[in-house]
C-alpha cells in the first residue's frame, strides 16, 4: 500500500510538472513575400499582411528591395513582429528575423544599409 501511495504522488507531481511549465510562444512565420515592403505572414491561427515600418523604396526599386527579402526570408522563416499600427487595415510593423538576418535585426534597416532603400519621414 505504501508504494503505491509513493508511486501515485510521484505520478502526480510528475503531471503537475508537466502542466505548470511555460508553453513556448509560437512565432510568426512568413507565408511569401509580396513586394518590396509587404509580407504575408501567419501565426498557425490567422494571416497577416504586414508592412515594413519605417521604410522608402525608391520609384523603380520594388523589385530589387523585394528580391532582397525573398533572399532573407524563405517561406517559413520565423519573425517576431514589432507592431507600430496599421494603415488601411495592414498591420506596420518592424520585423525581425529570429535567426540570422540583417544588420542591426530588423529588415527595414537591411534594405536601408544595403541602399534600397531609405528612410521614412514618419519614423523617428
Amino acid at each position: 500500500m505504501r508504494r503505491q501511495l509513493a508511486a501515485l504522488a510521484l505520478l502526480l507531481v510528475w503531471g503537475l510538472a508537466l502542466l505548470l511549465q511555460p508553453v513556448a510562444a509560437q512565432a510568426a512565420e512568413v507565408l511569401q513575400v509580396r513586394s518590396g515592403t509587404l509580407l504575408q505572414v501567419g501565426d498557425h491561427n490567422r494571416t497577416y499582411t504586414v508592412e515594413l515600418a519605417c521604410l522608402d523604396i525608391p520609384a523603380g526599386g520594388d523589385a530589387a528591395a523585394a528580391e532582397r527579402l525573398r533572399q532573407e526570408l524563405p517561406r517559413r522563416t520565423r519573425v517576431n513582429l514589432r507592431p507600430l499600427g496599421n494603415h488601411g487595415g495592414t498591420l506596420v510593423a518592424r520585423v525581425q528575423p529570429l535567426q540570422g538576418g540583417s544588420p542591426g535585426g530588423d529588415l527595414s534597416e537591411g534594405l536601408i544599409a544595403a541602399g534600397l532603400a531609405s528612410p521614412s519621414a514618419d519614423c523617428a
